[in-house]
């Protein structure tokens, strides 16, 4: 099969969907590589060790969308790729649908077979190819928080973790799942005092088990939230439901209780953001003030470390690609974990929430 991996457009994006090691692996196998030109740059990756890997590197991204068979990308497609969008091929990526209607509608337009990295399910449970970039981002939401506390950077002037005599900042992160987990993980070890808050009563345990009083553990629910959030230095919104837009847990109005120039990571932002006053930002813009309270909103975090987060990634999503290789109806019949990815095929729209998020669009406009 033609497998093609184009050069991310998203601004400032510097991942890229397969490692040179990857696609050795692929030509290894029979496979036929097509790397746009630079796309591993950002990365680290030269085009010569892609062709070093048996690699065939074509200069533009029209090219290689109209060759391949199976498209590999890191970022959904934005509205430049969408005329490149075709029915003959699979489509790889992370998507997040429930919060884009016009991606939505510009793959099911054109019948793309659209599998998404983040609602495939392992053969235990869990999202295999979300977890990855899922740790990334909790640990840079932990640092960002911490750098955006800085005053001339529009923080409370706050150093996360204190000194002797001085009280370490307050970091609230809600939910405790991997970037939850991974959010508070980095901000305990920076010194910071940590509240988690989480729904579900065994991941409770496992994460009191886990932190073993370095950090608090408390069930969330909304009393408890707003309490929480108004002492906060920082709020980390680490929610997640799988293939659904984010609920909106931060309203506006509590945004008056918190501390003035407090700081919200909304890593959520990829399913729409949990908090009301959320809106997507950009490594090179990050952060905007709503009623004092600075918000850092950044949709691709993890493309502030491509050198690690595009290895993690292809580690993860290796084998999947190598099954979707050797035929798509046949790895998709296989597994059934790998068939809850397809978001979109034939014009159809196979996950719920995303239907429901696009009703929910055309009605609104």
């Amino acid at each position: 099969m033609r497998v093609g991996v184009v050069t991310e457009i998203k601004p400032a994006e510097r991942r890229v969907a397969l490692t040179p090691a990857g696609a050795l692996e692929l030509t290894e196998a029979g496979h036929e590589v097509l790397v746009q030109a630079g796309a591993g740059v950002g990365s680290g990756f030269a085009d010569q060790a892609y062709v070093a890997s048996g690699a065939r590197i074509v200069d533009e991204a029209k090219s290689v969308w109209g060759e391949s068979e199976l498209l590999l990308k890191v970022k959904e497609p934005i509205k430049p790729e969408y005329e490149l969008l075709n029915k003959d091929a699979t489509l790889f990526t992370y998507l997040h649908l429930a919060a884009d209607a016009p991606l939505t509608e510009a793959l099911v337009a054109n019948g793309t077979n659209a599998i998404a990295y983040e609602t495939v399910v392992g053969p235990k449970g869990g999202l295999p190819l979300l977890a990855p970039m899922s740790e990334v981002a909790g640990r840079l939401a932990a640092q960002a928080g911490a750098y955006f506390l800085q005053a001339p950077l529009g923080g409370r002037g706050v150093l996360i973790g204190g000194v002797p005599g001085v009280a370490p900042a307050r970091v609230v992160v809600i939910g405790g799942g991997v970037v939850g987990t991974n959010a508070a993980r980095v901000a305990v070890g920076m010194g910071a005092e940590v509240t988690i808050l989480e729904r579900s009563i065994p991941r409770l345990i496992e994460l009191e088990q886990y932190f073993e009083g370095r950090a608090r553990v408390l069930m969330s629910d909304p009393l408890t939230l707003r309490e929480e959030v108004s002492h906060a230095d920082v709020v980390i919104g680490a929610v997640l439901v799988a293939g659904a837009a984010a609920p909106k847990l931060i309203s506006r109005e509590m945004l008056a209780d918190m501390r003035k120039n407090a700081v919200i990571v909304d890593v959520a932002i990829d399913q729409g953001g949990c908090a009301e006053t959320s809106t997507p930002t950009t490594h090179g813009d990050p952060t905007y003030v709503v009623d004092d309270v600075l918000h850092y909103c950044v949709a691709n975090m993890p493309g502030a470390v491509p050198a690690t987060s595009t290895r993690a990634l292809t580690n993860a999503t290796l084998p999947y690609v190598k099954a979707l290789a050797n035929g798509v109806d046949e790895a998709l019949a296989a597994d059934p974990g790998l068939q809850s990815g397809v978001n979109v095929r034939g014009g159809e729209i196979l996950v719920p929430a995303v239907a429901e998020a696009l009703e929910a669009s055309r009605s609104a406009a």
